[in-house]
């Protein structure tokens, strides 16, 4: 039996990952008081209760101090348990209580981004205990349920280090949530192409073109070997998600065909990742 406490900022997915673990077999309860959880605990581990999920989150109030001994009880009696703690960029938490005209359990009648800011204050101490760690921020629903599917029904394993790998036109602007960015526009352009210039990187003449390109496959040598390098230093200061940016003029074909033969490259990796085209379907 597994016992997952789902928890993190609001707005970030907890009520989905309740929704998608009650899906998968899970036994979820949200919102439990804190007062309760001891027996809820001893329940559920004398029984023969199946798979477990407790939501829990700022709206325990002032309870909420007390979940750290209730933990420490926990693990003193050898009840195991595991924390999956939900995060999400400020901005885009933001942009989720607009559009759902929603309030911020600690706003009140105050702005959202110092609710948003308490609340991450008073979650800190969970978020440190957590076992599995995932940033919301770019992630669909689907994705996110693949995530979540993939840590606690096929129990493979997961790291809290999330890749996006973004493809981009610089004519249309620089992703502003870049980390790093690498521009391709050295490599020959398929659009000078009469047969190329109406398919994009994932057809395969387009990826066939920009990888005969000896330079084309330097490259992606040389940004994995950066990536093997660089990643386990942002794991290290704290940093649990990044934003590579590879983009050309439109956003259409050598940053589409080199994001793709990235992925390629990282599918085997450690890391959760995922590729995305922002540019792809816009016109000429």
């Amino acid at each position: 039996m597994r016992f997952v406490i789902v928890t993190g900022m609001s707005g970030a997915g907890k009520s989905s990952v309740l929704k998608m673990l009650e899906d998968a077999g899970y036994f979820c309860v949200d919102n439990l008081p804190i007062e309760l959880i001891s027996n809820f605990v001893k329940i559920i581990f004398n029984g023969k209760q199946q798979d477990v999920a407790l939501g829990l989150d700022v709206r325990s109030g002032q309870a909420l101090k007390e979940l750290d001994e209730v933990l420490y009880a926990m693990n003193q009696a050898k009840f195991p348990y595991e924390i999956l703690y939900l995060d999400c960029a400020p901005k885009v938490l933001i942009k989720r209580f607009k559009e759902t005209r929603r309030i911020h359990p600690l706003s009140g009648t105050g702005r959202v981004d110092k609710g948003i800011e308490l609340e991450r204050e008073e979650l800190e101490f969970l978020r440190r205990k957590a076992d599995v760690i995932i940033d919301t921020s770019h992630l669909l629903i689907r994705e996110l349920k693949s995530q979540i599917y993939k840590i606690y029904v096929d129990d493979e394993k997961f790291s809290n280090f999330f890749i996006t790998i973004l493809s981009f036109g610089f004519k249309y602007g620089i992703p502003v949530d870049s980390d790093l960015v690498f521009d391709v526009r050295f490599l020959p352009n398929p659009y000078y192409e009469p047969e190329l210039k109406k398919k994009t990187g994932n057809d395969e003449a387009v990826n066939n073109y920009v990888m005969a390109c000896d330079a084309a496959v330097q490259f992606l040598d040389k940004l994995e070997d950066m990536l093997s390098f660089l990643v386990p230093y942002y794991i290290s200061e704290g940093k649990n998600q990044l934003v590579i940016s590879i983009g050309c003029t439109g956003g259409k074909h050598r940053s589409v065909t080199l994001v793709n033969e990235l992925a390629k490259r990282m599918k085997h990796s450690e890391y959760g990742f995922k590729t995305e085209h922002r540019d792809i379907e816009k016109d000429d």
